[in-house]
């Protein structure tokens, strides 16, 4: 009885063995095979700008450098969907008409109507519908995006 197990046991275990053995193989790829390629960096600053080129030519008026407004307090700061905004010094709190509020990708909550901004935190703009921030004493800013506009001073 145990010499007829013996044969099917060896069996068994040459067969996991064998079958793991062509998996391993038949994933591995050298670097810079066809099956891997390398990629220069212009390679990559070359696709990521053509890219950004072929979505803004889509519509988008967009900007990946940051822009710094100075703002006075009582001005608002209204963003288009997809501005990003960091309030640097000052202080400021969300101006919302939705009510929907403002994501705080910084600490991944919503900032909503009249609540304080936090500084140095990255606000995100879902929305063209008049969301922003409002100045409560004189705020420096950074934003990047669809273009944004500062309001005049809030009566």
């Amino acid at each position: 009885m145990k010499f007829k197990a013996l044969p099917l046991t060896l069996l068994l275990i040459a067969a996991v063995v064998i079958g793991y053995a062509g998996l391993a193989a038949a994933d591995s790829a050298d670097p810079g095979s066809i099956n891997d390629p390398l990629v220069t960096k212009s390679f990559v600053v070359k696709y990521v700008q053509d890219y950004i080129g072929g979505q803004a030519s889509q519509g988008g008026s967009g900007s990946l450098a940051w822009t710094v407004v100075n703002l006075e307090a009582g001005q608002e700061f209204i963003g288009k969907a997809g501005t990003e905004i960091i309030v640097r010094s000052g202080s400021a709190v969300v101006v919302d008409p939705s009510s929907g509020g403002i994501p705080d990708l910084t600490d991944g909550k919503n900032v909503m109507a009249g609540q304080v901004v936090d500084n140095n935190h990255l606000l995100s703009v879902p929305r063209s519908d008049g969301r922003g921030i409002q100045a409560q004493k004189p705020a420096t800013i950074m934003y990047r995006g669809f273009e944004s506009e500062a309001a005049a001073l809030v009566q």
